[in-house]
C-alpha cells in the first residue's frame, strides 16, 4: 500500500501533532507513505502520473490544489477529492449546494466590493470576509454604511452573512468534525491561543445537528470535513464547511484519522471509488458526544 500526503511545510511554531502522528501510524501498519510538498519543488507537469494507491490532501495553497487537480485530471484516487476540495474552498460555491441541500446559513450575498452592501445595511449588520480561504480573522462586522470604507479590501469577491449575535455570554467557536462518518462536537472559547485553549471541550450534537451534518454529507459526498457554526436565538447555522481541518478537540484524532486513511487505500485497492454515493453514507454516519 502506497499513499501520497499533499502537504504544506509549517513552521514549528504552526506546526501540530496531528499529522506527523497520522504518518507514523501508517507506517507502523505497513503502508509506505510518501510526503510530497508542491510548493518546495519544480514539478514537471508530464511527471504527475499516479504513482500511489491513494492521495491524501492536506494543502491549501493555489499550487497544491493545481497539482492535486493535475493528479485528479489523470484518475488519481484522493481521499477528499479535488473537486469537493475546491469547492468547499470557495465559500460561494460551497455555500450554495448547502442552501441547497437545506443546510441552515445565514442570509448570504455575493459582492464585488463592501461598498455596494449600503442597501443591505438597511436591514442589519453583516459579517463580510473574504470568498475564498480560511483565514476568518479577515471576517469583519459592518454596523453602519460609513464603515464601508474601512471594511475588507483586496482582490476577489467578497461575502456578506447577516449577523447573528451568538448565543451565550461570551463568544465560542463551535466546530462539528467528521472522520469517516463519526460526528464530534467541539466548543472552543475565543479568544484561543494555545493548543489546549485551541482543543476546546466537546459538546453535545443533538438530532438537529445531526440532521445538518448528515445533509452536508450528502451535499458533497464525503466522510471527512468539518463544519464552522453558531447558535442564534436558539437557532443554527452554518457558516462555513472545510474539506480537511485540524480535527482540534477530537478525541484519538490520530488514530481515527489513520484508521479512515487506511481503510480508504484498502478499499481503493478492492476496486471501489473514494467518492462514495450519498444513499452509502446515511447510516454509518453517528456523534461522538460528551
Amino acid at each position: 500500500m502506497r499513499i501520497g500526503m499533499l502537504m504544506t511545510p509549517h513552521s514549528t511554531r504552526r506546526n501540530s501533532p496531528l499529522m506527523p502522528e497520522v504518518l507514523s501510524l501508517l507506517r507502523q501498519w505497513g503502508a509506505t507513505v510518501d510526503v510530497i510538498h508542491p510548493d518546495d519543488r519544480c514539478t514537471s507537469l508530464d511527471a504527475v502520473r499516479v504513482e500511489h494507491d491513494l492521495y491524501v490532501l492536506k494543502t491549501r495553497t493555489e499550487l497544491g490544489l493545481s497539482i492535486a487537480g493535475a493528479l485528479h485530471a489523470v484518475d488519481a484516487p484522493i481521499l477528499n477529492p479535488w473537486p469537493v476540495a475546491i469547492m468547499m474552498k470557495d465559500k460561494i460555491a460551497a455555500l450554495r449546494r448547502l442552501v441547497a441541500a437545506g443546510v441552515p446559513v445565514p442570509e448570504t450575498y455575493v459582492i464585488s466590493s463592501p461598498q455596494r452592501l449600503a442597501r443591505v445595511l438597511e436591514e442589519g449588520p453583516v459579517v463580510v470576509k473574504p470568498s475564498r480561504g480560511s483565514k476568518e480573522r479577515a471576517a469583519r462586522i459592518v454596523w453602519d454604511a460609513d464603515e464601508l470604507d474601512d471594511a475588507i479590501t483586496g482582490e476577489g469577491p467578497l461575502l456578506a452573512q447577516r449577523y447573528h449575535k451568538p448565543d451565550g455570554p461570551d463568544g465560542a467557536d463551535r466546530k462539528i468534525y467528521c472522520i469517516g462518518g463519526q460526528l464530534f462536537g467541539i466548543l472552543r472559547k475565543l479568544p484561543a491561543y494555545t493548543f489546549r485553549e485551541k482543543c476546546g471541550e466537546p459538546f453535545t450534537i443533538t438530532a438537529e445537528l445531526r440532521d445538518i451534518a448528515l445533509r452536508c454529507a450528502d451535499a458533497f459526498g464525503v466522510e471527512l470535513f468539518g463544519l464552522d457554526l453558531i447558535f442564534s436565538d436558539g437557532a443554527p447555522y452554518v457558516v462555513d464547511i472545510h474539506s480537511f481541518p485540524g480535527f482540534k478537540g477530537v478525541p484519538d484524532a490520530a488514530l481515527r484519522l489513520a484508521d479512515y486513511v487506511y481503510a480508504t487505500a484498502e478499499r481503493v485497492l478492492a476496486g471501489e471509488s473514494v467518492l462514495r454515493r450519498a444513499a452509502e453514507i446515511h447510516h454509518p454516519i453517528k456523534a461522538v458526544c460528551a
